[in-house]
């Protein structure tokens, strides 16, 4: 039987539900999706998450502020990283429409990891897309719309690091919350269907040797 948590004790407890030990983590994601699931659904996430960031010590606001990071479209606030740990915790806290930029959630893109993710309040419209792709994965050629819905306060799901999706819109104060593993990919990819121009996304701190090997 699960105890009910809260605070910090809560995202550990989500650690624990989720950790697998053989094989690696990123080879048994539906084990993190059905771990996930029971976790979030449980009443009162927001409220145990709330009740996290409240218990933060002024020394842990600065390490989440420190790691998180602003995008086109919303605010990725990264709520636990333990190095040990196969995954991350983020909430991601979307922006009013009318402040996005284009080119991050609203374009086609996988992601360099898998995800598993709730949407704590708020909604935004969801597609998934196939996508052909060059054969060195570098570049994306077209894609095709798959399905599309509305997801909206208490929906989960999952995306796996090869799968293309986007957030083409979201009502304001939309937040959810991830569990993401670590990359499995080297970069990931964008895509404009309006133009038909494809992005590489490469992280900044993998490309620390190439920086040294220019200088």
């Amino acid at each position: 039987m699960l105890t009910e948590f809260t605070g910090t004790s809560a995202l550990a407890e989500l650690a624990s539900l989720i950790s697998v030990a053989d094989p690696p983590v990123v080879d048994r994601w539906s084990h993190v999706e059905r771990g996930f699931r029971v976790w979030a659904d449980r009443p009162g996430l927001r409220e145990r998450l709330r009740g996290h960031l409240r218990a933060l010590s002024p020394q842990d606001q600065v390490r989440v502020a420190a790691r998180s990071r602003e995008t086109t479209t919303h605010f990725a606030w990264c709520l636990r990283d333990e190095p040990a740990e196969p995954f991350t915790f983020w909430l991601h806290e979307y922006k009013p429409q009318r402040d996005w930029r284009q080119g991050y959630a609203d374009s086609v893109h996988n992601h360099r990891y898998h995800f598993c993710t709730v949407l704590l309040q708020g909604s935004y419209l969801h597609e998934r897309f196939s996508a052909e792709v060059t054969d060195g994965g570098e570049a994306i050629l077209s894609t095709t719309l798959l399905r599309r819905a509305e997801a909206v306060e208490g929906h989960s799901g999952t995306m796996l690091a090869h799968e293309f999706h986007r957030i083409p819109q979201a009502a304001d104060d939309t937040m959810t919350f991830l569990v993401k593993s670590r990359a499995v990919r080297p970069w990931s990819l964008s895509f404009d269907p309006d133009t038909r121009t494809s992005h590489r996304h490469v992280p900044v701190e993998a490309r620390l040797e190439d920086l040294t090997n220019s200088m």
